[in-house]
């Protein structure tokens, strides 16, 4: 006979749970940016009591995920120009070395699936879906990297790409691109070439200009 789960087992689920998902919330820009959360509300969204929401949310204010005021407010971030610059400078260190590293390893099926990736952001865009557009731009990028078998790495960019979710989905709001990115298609065109200046500039190209939006 199976032994049940203890109540701290059911607590520890729940609460990953729930991180994982606003987790997942911040990082695509489902969130706008100084979105104001509560305990409660977090509770009653996933049917589970305070215990773990606040857990869930003790973790993702760690990682910069959300702000937490003195009165306890709980808030995703509204970034200041010069903290954009510098998670800026973060992914212009981190991603192109990711990308070279991950060159050896770009096999036919990996090209393949990145250009199915940048199809789907080249969708999004179509229908001006913000949030489809960072999910897929996100994706674009994390595919590549995980070729790179550099989890503390990837660990790091994670986090920054987690500060930065709220404000790339309203700056693509602001601008309303009618394109995918052009660099998307030049890094495809370098990886198939096993070019890795040409990479790592494209990759540092793609992040810094768009970044470059989010700071203006």
């Amino acid at each position: 006979m199976a032994t049940p789960p203890r109540p701290s087992d059911l607590t520890a689920n729940a609460h990953e749970r729930v991180y994982r998902a606003l987790r997942q919330q911040v990082m695509h820009g489902e969130l706008a940016p100084g979105h104001a959360l509560t305990l409660r509300g977090i509770g009653r969204q996933f049917g589970v009591s305070m215990t773990p929401a606040r857990e869930a949310v003790r973790r993702l204010v760690a990682e910069g995920a959300f702000t937490l005021s003195t009165s306890g407010r709980v808030s995703t971030p509204e970034l200041s120009p010069e903290r954009i610059e510098e998670l800026a400078a973060i992914r212009a260190l981190l991603e192109p070395e990711m990308a070279a590293r991950a060159l050896p390893r770009a096999h036919f099926a990996l090209i393949e699936r990145l250009t199915l990736i940048n199809s789907l952001n080249a969708d999004a865009v179509a229908r001006s879906d913000a949030i489809a557009y960072v999910r897929t731009n996100l994706e674009f990028h994390r595919t590549l990297y995980l070729r790179a078998q550099t989890p503390a790495m990837l660990a790091m960019c994670e986090t920054v790409w987690l500060q930065l979710g709220p404000t790339m989905r309203a700056v693509y709001q602001r601008l309303r691109r009618n394109e995918p990115p052009h660099h998307h298609r030049i890094i495809l065109a370098a990886l198939k070439a096993g070019d890795e200046p040409g990479l790592r500039l494209a990759v540092r190209t793609d992040v810094t200009q768009g970044l470059r939006h989010l700071a203006g």
